[in-house]
């Protein structure tokens, strides 16, 4: 069987996302680093880093997404049991280990890039709404309606997403706090 080169493309580019993932582990590689350096710490060319991503920007956003998907598949095994409340809470839990901290310093760094440019960055903000789909299906388990769950869910997304930020920024606010808090006003319950 002959493959087109798009096919043959996309599966060199899986196999370099495999080799940029296996490098980094749980981490993104900063902001200042080249690409001359992922490559040499990847064993391959940086060449071939700017053919299947463009740019430095482009393997950020092809390495969090890669990460994201994997941490939504285990956050969703998760979900099949728990309650909207225990998937806000896994997410946030997820998100603020410390050796998260690098990925989500990259996830800000991204988003703050696709801004400015979204349509290089299509693919990562069209990923960006997974989270949101998987707690309004639990919102709407639990008895709410298909757009009172959505609200709720982009709610508590956005909040999450804030509070990262606010632990990015300033790591000694009490953030773990305000997300209980959110949770308590999400279900019409007196703070």
């Amino acid at each position: 069987m002959i493959l087109s080169s798009t096919e043959r493309r996309g599966d060199a580019r899986e196999r370099l996302l495999a080799r940029l993932l296996d490098a980094f582990h749980e981490a993104l590689p900063s902001p200042e680093v080249s690409l001359r350096e992922i490559a040499a710490r990847t064993d391959t060319s940086h060449a071939l880093l700017r053919y299947h991503f463009g740019s430095l920007p482009g393997v950020l956003a092809a390495m969090l997404e890669a990460q994201r998907t994997r941490d939504n598949e285990k956050l969703f095994e998760a979900a099949q049991e728990g309650t909207f409340d225990d998937l806000v809470m896994a997410i946030w839990r997820a998100y603020t280990r410390p050796e998260q901290l690098s990925r989500v310093r990259g996830f800000f760094h991204v988003v703050g890039l696709a801004a400015y440019s979204p349509e290089d960055f299509r693919e990562f903000i069209d990923s960006l709404g997974d989270l949101t789909k998987m707690l309004a299906s639990l919102a709407e388990r639990e008895g709410l309606g298909t757009e009172e769950a959505l609200t709720a869910a982009t709610v508590a997304v956005a909040a999450i997403r804030g509070l990262l930020l606010q632990e990015v920024l300033t790591p000694a606010a009490r953030s773990e706090d305000a997300v209980a808090l959110i949770l308590r006003m999400s279900k019409g319950r007196s703070a």
